[in-house]
């Protein structure tokens, strides 16, 4: 069975995911957002607890919030980093993001490969499928699991709300399409995870 952990971290109180299978206990950690020596510390524990294999590191997009966290994964466990392309700006300007909202970042790390809708990653037996969701940012991507109707949206979506799109790259018109055209048809019973 796959399974669904989230953390919630920093200052932001964004929401980081652990997407794990109970029998390969291969594991996908998404928008790392641990910015503390102690929230690395949480993410670590869950890991080591699980006995999981973290086999990716994947971003929906990559604003500050969920980024703090990827040189610690991808350093600690060595998995290949997927991002969207579109949003290499904002990896490339990280500190510039940080200035934005008083934190101390400067720099962070360029992904090994890019996220597309063709692309499908396996975590066991279970497929990951990638949603192209732009409109909160240029390069957002929503994670689908057809066996388990559920949805990592990012920030695409909210509780009772959608994301920012004031932000740079914002378009709340191409947020909105995103919204009705890939979220909208998934099956009715789909658990979404923002």
């Amino acid at each position: 069975m796959i399974r669904i952990q989230k953390f919630t971290f920093n200052l932001f109180s964004e929401n980081t995911f652990v997407l794990w299978d109970d029998e390969s206990k291969e594991c996908a950690v998404v928008d790392p957002g641990c910015s503390e020596h102690f929230e690395e510390m949480e993410l670590d524990d869950f890991v080591v607890q699980n006995d999981l294999v973290v086999k990716y590191l994947i971003n929906t997009h990559c604003h500050i919030d969920h980024i703090l966290g990827c040189e610690f994964v991808k350093k600690k466990y060595k998995p290949i980093y997927f991002a969207p392309e579109l949003d290499i700006p904002l990896i490339k300007n990280a500190g510039q993001q940080a200035e934005m909202v008083g934190i101390n970042f400067s720099t962070s790390i360029l992904p090994d490969k890019y996220l597309n809708e063709n692309l499908e990653l396996n975590i066991g037996k279970y497929l990951l499928k990638f949603l192209f969701t732009p409109g909160h940012t240029p390069g957002e991507f929503c994670i689908y699991i057809p066996e388990i109707k559920s949805c990592i949206t990012g920030d695409v979506l909210f509780y009772d709300s959608i994301g920012r799109t004031d932000l740079w790259g914002g378009d709340y018109d191409l947020l909105i399409k995103s919204i009705n055209e890939k979220l909208m048809t998934l099956p009715d019973d789909t658990k979404i995870y923002p």
